[in-house]
């Protein structure tokens, strides 16, 4: 294989954070072929508003064919598994009239942006403020996913890292900087500690196994 192509189906434009996650996982785990990621964009295109997740796997693969596909869901008040459950009835229902590659559920507890609470370099380096020094109050990895908004956690630590106040502070544009700080961070090992990243990855490992990709 020259590339792997995988493609990755969200509810909103600020999960393309996962995409440098999902990228050094394949590699991590022996992906050494060139990686071409996508993110399924469907806000431009003319379809129903009314958009189960059936409908957007199966529009997504028509858009952007892939050699492996994400879906993602993010856990928040209910338990992983009934997420991923959900996931696979949406791809079954897709298969009956789709040819679907591998697929990989991806359900962070609470929301993606938990997993990017772990970083401070990569948060101050989004801000545009390296070396700042404001304390960000950040929480031991293993207490992230207990965070009841961590979208807005992530929010405050970069507005304190950028270091600006006043119509500054109003006009920094934090949703472009959180997709940033995952783009920014080299190793995404201290992740290890959160169930569902483990999870993840022994999806992930486990494809590329059964597909040969090593």
């Amino acid at each position: 294989m020259r590339e792997l192509r995988y493609t990755l189906v969200t509810n909103g434009s600020s999960d393309t954070a996962l995409l440098p996650i999902l990228t050094w996982l394949l590699k991590t785990h022996g992906v050494s072929c060139a990686i071409q990621p996508e993110w399924a964009d469907l806000r431009q295109s003319r379809l129903p508003k009314k958009r189960g997740l059936a409908d957007r796997i199966r529009w997504s693969l028509d858009f952007y064919p892939c050699d492996l596909l994400f879906v993602h869901r993010d856990a928040e008040r209910e338990p992983r598994e009934k997420r991923v459950d959900e996931i696979n009835e949406a791809i079954e229902k897709v298969v009956t009239s789709h040819p679907v590659p591998p697929a990989v559920c991806v359900v962070p507890v609470r929301m993606q942006e938990a997993w990017l609470l772990f970083d401070e370099a990569a948060i101050r380096h989004a801000a545009g403020n390296r070396s700042g020094h404001r304390s960000l109050n950040l929480l031991p990895i293993r207490q992230v996913e207990q965070l009841p908004d961590p979208k807005t956690r992530l929010y405050e630590c970069l507005k304190q890292a950028s270091g600006l106040s006043g119509r500054r502070l109003k006009r920094f544009p934090v949703h472009k900087r959180a997709r940033r700080v995952a783009e920014l961070v080299d190793d995404f090992s201290p992740l290890r500690t959160l169930s569902a990243f483990n999870a993840l990855e022994s999806d992930i490992v486990e494809i590329i196994e059964r597909q040969g990709w090593t």
